[in-house]
């Protein structure tokens, strides 16, 4: 079972967005120290709360401030660049990190319409992916919503064809420089991604609601095996393998523990309604702070998501959870404001999964 480890750069109040992408560093460094396989960063853009916009930059930067642990992307959103470009970044990479190089790919949108302009996204309206204006009596929005998500379906299937070509050696044009060995694919895949993935025979992270922690499992189970089931081998990769996300936090109570995710839960919980994804806060501000009856259903539901308590509270909810999704490694999110707590919950983990 291999234990790693997704930071995506959360600025803290009353500190700068330099020093989250130190930070950022300086966790790769520890969980290097404290015997983590995989140490992963984000790609988002013109988010207020994050400061990680650009993986091969700050990837760069862990490459050379630590020696062993491997290094990925999860994830690159495929749909803002070109494939090529993508390529070039992470064989490039490699260079610096030989042998450690993982590139995870997604394809989440721009955070607001305004971002998905400023990265030349085409923005489908509101019949792409959810209901029209008409409710769901509009045939015509559902069709062009089917249409609109089958052909994002083939892009980003032939996008990732066209990545694995270059960084394999087999495409139209040579790649430069080549990589320094081989730079796994992995895609981040909920949905239909969870079939591109099987179709073209690469591992998968999941996340979310089909974990199903704190909800229904059955329906990220059946996702699951459907993947397993679909899953066509290749030549990276020979069978289905799958790896799980979501925040893992541990403390020396439940209490503390649940206080732990309070500022990532009030973070999530303004961004579903105000649309502002804010920096994370104290927890005592978090507590104190007033919230809508939404803002607080929201703010559950995170917590809910999460698997946050004592280390042998964790340990038991992690085991059932690994067990039931068959996953091959565990990619703890976790973040919270006191960068001490989080520091000695990456260890209280990494001593869970026996690392030194």
């Amino acid at each position: 079972m291999r234990l790693s480890l997704l930071d995506r750069s959360r600025i803290r109040t009353g500190e700068t967005e330099a020093a989250a992408l130190r930070g950022t560093v300086e966790r790769a460094q520890h969980v290097e120290r404290l015997g983590y396989d995989r140490f992963w960063v984000a790609e988002h853009h013109g988010v207020p709360g994050i400061a990680g916009a650009a993986p091969a930059v700050l990837l760069a930067a862990v490459a050379g401030a630590t020696t062993s642990i491997r290094l990925g992307s999860a994830g690159v959103m495929l749909p803002h660049h070109q494939p090529l470009v993508v390529a070039e970044q992470f064989a490039t990479l490699s260079a610096f990190a030989p042998g450690r190089v993982d590139l995870g790919l997604g394809r989440s949108p721009g955070f607001t319409a305004p971002v998905r302009r400023a990265l030349r996204q085409n923005d489908p309206g509101p019949a792409a992916g959810r209901e029209s204006a008409a409710g769901s009596d509009s045939a015509g929005g559902r069709d062009e919503a089917a249409d609109h998500a089958a052909a994002a379906d083939r892009a980003f299937a032939a996008d990732l064809a066209e990545l694995r070509a270059f960084l394999g050696g087999t495409a139209e044009v040579t790649l430069h420089p080549q990589p320094d060995g081989p730079v796994p694919l992995y895609v981040l895949a909920t949905g239909s991604g969870l079939r591109i993935a099987a179709e073209l025979g690469l591992p998968v992270i999941v996340g979310g609601p089909l974990l199903g922690v704190g909800s229904d499992p059955e329906p990220g189970l059946a996702a699951l095996a459907g993947y397993r089931r679909g899953f066509r081998p290749s030549a990276e990769q020979p069978e289905p393998r799958v790896a799980i996300s979501l925040d893992v936090l541990i403390a020396d109570t439940a209490a503390e523990a649940a206080d732990l995710i309070l500022p990532e839960a009030r973070a999530m919980a303004r961004s579903r309604t105000t649309g502002e994804f804010p920096p994370l806060e104290p927890v005592a501000v978090a507590r104190a702070a007033a919230r809508t009856p939404r803002q607080q259903q929201y703010l559950d539901r995170t917590a809910a998501a999460a698997i946050t308590g004592t280390a042998a509270q964790v340990e038991r909810r992690l085991a059932e959870l690994l067990d039931r999704t068959g996953a091959a490694e565990l990619v703890t999110a976790g973040s919270t404001f006191d960068r001490a707590a989080l520091a000695a919950s990456d260890a209280s983990l990494a001593a869970l999964f026996g690392r030194p």
